[in-house]
This record gives C-alpha cells, structure tokens and sequence, in this order.
C-alpha cells in the first residue's frame, strides 16, 4: 500500500516514480483516496521536477484505463486519428476525418469544446441542427464501422482520472508541465483504441505553444510517450501566427468545411494543412505505400466526391439534416448583424495578433468565460484576408458575424488594431515548420 505524502515526497526530491507508484496516483485520482491538495501537491511537484519518457508513458497508461477503452477488433482496416493542441480557425479535424475515411481508415474521433481563446470541434458540429455530439458508446462503435467516422464530445467513462486532474491543475498553475499536458492528451485517444496518431502541433501568436523550443519539447514528448505506448505516432509543428483558413467562429467555419470538402473553395494554408497530415495518416495507418501514392488518394476523394459523401453521410448519422452541403443557408444559424469590415488605410496586412481574434469570437458569444454559458454558433469572423495581401482604404479585411449592432461595431474595431499594415512586407513563416517521427 502506497502513502499518498510519500509518493509525493519522492516525486518532490527529484526521483523517478516507479510504475506501482504511478497507478496508486492514478487509482487515488479515480477512487478519491487522493484528495484535492495532494492531488495539486503532485502536480506542483511533476511541474518543477518534471518525469522521464518512462514516467509519462507509465501515466498515460493508467489514466487511459481508468475508464472505457475502445476495442476494434472487428473492422477491416486501420484505426487512425488526429489531435491538435488548438488554435484559431482550426477546423482541420472535419476536412482530415473524412479524407481519411474516404479512403478506408476508420476514425473514431473523440473531441473537446473551446479552451480559451481556442475554437472547440464539439462546439462547432453543434451549429449543425439535431447534430448529437454525445451518442451512446454502442452508438459510436456502429457508427465508425458504418459510417467510417464519428466526431463525438469526451464522455464521463474516457480517462475519467484525468478529468479530476485538469480540473485541480487549473485552479493551480500547473497546467504548463509538458509531461501533463502529453498524459493528458494520449489517454484520451488511447483510450480510442487507436492503432496510429498524427499530431498538429500548434506554434505562434494564436498557439498553446509560442516558442519553436516549446513545441518541439511537447511534439518530441507527444511522440516519444505515445509510440512508447504502441500507437504509432508522428507530429507537425505548423503555423499559428494567423487565422487558419479564412473564418473564426461555429456556424462559420462548418461553411468553410463545406466549401472546402465540395470544391467550392479551399484556402492554401488550410489545404496544405490538410493534406500533409492526410498523408501522414494514410501511410502510417498502411493504406499507401508511400508519399506520391498518399498524396494521390487525398487529390481523387476530394475531386471525385466521396470525401464530401463521407461527411454528409456522417452529419445525417448523428442526426443532422440530409441536405446541409446544398442547403446549409437554410439549416446554419445566422446572426443577427452581418457587415464588412474595412481597412482604415493602404498597405500590405504584415501581421495579425491571432490570439485577440480568437479572444473576440469568445466576446462576440461564441466562446465561454464560465463553464455553464451557452455559445452563441452564430457569431464569428469569415471572408478574412491573408497575412501578405495588398489591400487601399476601404477594402474588405474580414466579415463580422455578431448578435447586435453595438457588439459589431466594437468587435469591429477591435478586429483592425489586431491587425498590422505596414508599407512593405518580407515574408511569409512557412505553414509546416517540421515534422517530428
């Protein structure tokens, strides 16, 4: 039997915990046995001290069978999935899941709501009218296996011990340690029963992770724990020091998935996103043999349909309306004040403050600042320009989505001092940074 303060002590000298040491953690965490202030004196002590590979791995294990873990034995082809650490406009999960799927993956995704100033996958399907987010677990199985992709909320029986554990790490600093952070990341999708994961690790302005040294660190870890668990795993460190695509908000960026999977329009960066982690996902789950091969079966689903068929067959199979890619005017909801935003003056946009814009979508409704506020999938930002464009006085930057007149006007201002022209511009970060394997 293990002794609560003396697992902390050792962690708090220094020492590696041993395995046994790290499950009565775990087990405290589930039962109770721990209480809140040892559970907080921990993870003080795992943030100072830090853990070792083995250490992490050893957590993410036990955290991940504290609950419900998945079993797929049954269907045909690879279990693979895609985690981001957040950013703004990143709606990468819906284009990528059916991608994936379209082409004989199956992609139990398992999802979360908005953190911050960072946009929510289960926020966003919510725009979708009837869309259930929360079907039951025998649900969910049926659905991966019919469908060849679920997008579902987090529910109480995955990783329940880190549940307890986020929530005492954010009421005491200690949400910053990246051997939590990756625990708390890979026994959530372990706990998928997945066989491969490609990682999106976000850096820039708009990012968890603002330094190219913070990335790295948690993309290494991500990756070192997560095929220290035997799930296959790679990581891309991509670019967050703009909006990803050309919307921000719910309602608005289920459109820009609408668009992008029909062919209507597919911004660049978002595009580029995409597929290099579609590629990725294909190889390592064995539906491609190499790179040129990936690349073409992303091209084909997209160009010929079956991505958008996949999709919509997913949206009517959690309860959505059957003809939302021709009619989504008709189903979205839509804002009360809808009006462009215009440039004050000439210039080129040489740089965008992302963070602030993911934080006005939040002030707009269309995020929390309590647990209980419901979102308003209405609001938001689209039509946004490029870090990079040209623009005179009076041309559209981005559209404003907003309840009333007086929150558009502010949300308005406030969206062009996040904003830098200048007179000249050099260069553009590159939208993949690295990939890390």
């Amino acid at each position: 039997m293990f002794i609560p303060q003396e697992i902390i002590r050792d962690k708090r000298d220094g020492k590696n915990l041993k395995q046994d040491q790290i499950k009565a953690f775990v087990d405290g965490l589930a039962n109770g046995s721990f209480n809140d202030a040892q559970v907080g004196a921990m993870a003080m002590a795992v943030i100072l001290k830090g853990m070792s590979v083995e250490e992490t791995v050893s957590l993410t294990l036990a955290m991940k069978d504290s609950g419900q873990v998945f079993n797929w034995d049954h269907l045909d082809g690879p279990i693979v999935d895609k985690h981001s650490t957040g950013g703004v406009g990143d709606k990468v999960s819906f284009m990528l899941a059916a991608i994936v799927a379209a082409n004989g993956g199956y992609v139990p995704m398992i999802s979360g709501r908005g953190l911050g100033h960072t946009g929510g996958t289960v926020d966003k399907l919510e725009s979708i009218p009837g869309f259930d987010v929360q079907p039951s677990e025998d649900k969910f199985q049926q659905l991966v296996k019919e469908v060849g992709v679920a997008i579902i909320g987090q529910t109480s029986n995955i990783a329940p011990a880190d549940k307890r554990l986020y929530g005492i790490r954010d009421i005491t600093a200690t949400v910053d340690s990246i051997p939590l952070i990756t625990a708390s990341i890979l026994s959530k999708k372990l706990a998928a029963g997945l066989d491969t994961l490609v990682m999106d690790v976000k850096v820039g302005n708009g990012a968890m992770m603002q330094s190219m040294d913070d990335a790295v660190g948690l993309a290494s870890s991500i990756v070192n724990v997560a095929n220290g668990a035997g799930v296959k795993t790679q990581a891309l460190i991509t670019d967050m020091n703009q909006v990803l695509g050309v919307s921000a908000g719910n309602a608005v960026e289920i459109v820009e998935t609408l668009d992008y999977l029909s062919g209507k329009f597919r911004e660049p960066r978002l595009h580029e996103i995409v597929s290099a982690l579609a590629v990725s996902m294909l190889i390592d789950g064995k539906l491609a043999k190499h790179q040129t091969q990936a690349e073409r079966m992303v091209e084909d689903v997209l160009g010929n349909g079956k991505a958008a068929e996949v999709f919509a067959n997913m949206i009517t199979a959690m309860g959505g309306p059957a003809h939302l890619f021709e009619r989504y005017e008709t189903y979205l909801p839509k804002a009360n004040v809808i009006q462009d935003i215009v440039s004050p003056g000439d210039g080129v946009i040489a740089g965008m403050q992302t963070r602030d814009i993911g934080m006005l979508v939040v002030g707009l409704g269309g995020g929390r600042v309590s647990n209980d506020q419901d979102v308003d999938h209405s609001v938001g930002f689209d039509r946004i320009l490029p870090i990079g464009t040209k623009v005179s006085k009076g041309d559209v930057l981005a559209r404003i989505h907003a309840k009333d007149q007086d929150s558009a006007n502010k949300a308005s201002a406030e969206y062009i001092q996040a904003l830098t022209l200048a007179d000249k511009f050099e260069a553009l970060n590159p939208v993949i940074y690295k990939v890390i394997s």
